[in-house]
């Protein structure tokens, strides 16, 4: 069973940074695609970030590109996600996931796709 636990979140003032992580344990995840997504209240979950197995390729969306960062350490079996020049529309709750099909990145946008994910970490980010 793997148990994956974001930390990092909070409030910040528009500008400002955050580094969101995402601890995995139950399984090594070395072989697997992970990404972030994010839920801002009364709106859907929308992907924010992925990273391939070896974080060779990683993805953004649009909204984030140029601003966030996914990197991941394989050997302490976590993601990161550095978030800088953080908005007002950044506010969310932000979740890691987990796909398990190994060395497979051709879905990283697609929430359904992943079969793992943590509790979330709540951003707020302050005008």
């Amino acid at each position: 069973q793997v148990q994956l636990v974001e930390s990092g979140g909070g409030l910040v003032q528009a500008g400002g940074s955050l580094r969101l992580s995402c601890a995995a344990s139950g399984l090594t995840l070395s072989k697997n695609t992970m990404g972030w997504f994010r839920q801002a209240p009364g709106k859907e979950r929308e992907f924010v970030a992925a990273i391939n197995w070896n974080g060779g390729s990683t993805y953004y969306a649009d909204s984030v590109k140029g601003r966030f960062t996914i990197s991941r350490d394989n050997a302490k079996n976590t993601v990161y996600l550095q978030m800088n020049s953080l908005k007002p529309e950044d506010t969310a709750v932000y979740y890691c996931a987990a796909d398990q099909r190994i060395y497979y990145s051709a879905t990283y946008d697609r929430a359904n796709e992943y079969e793992d994910w943590g509790q979330g970490t709540q951003v707020t980010v302050s005008s």
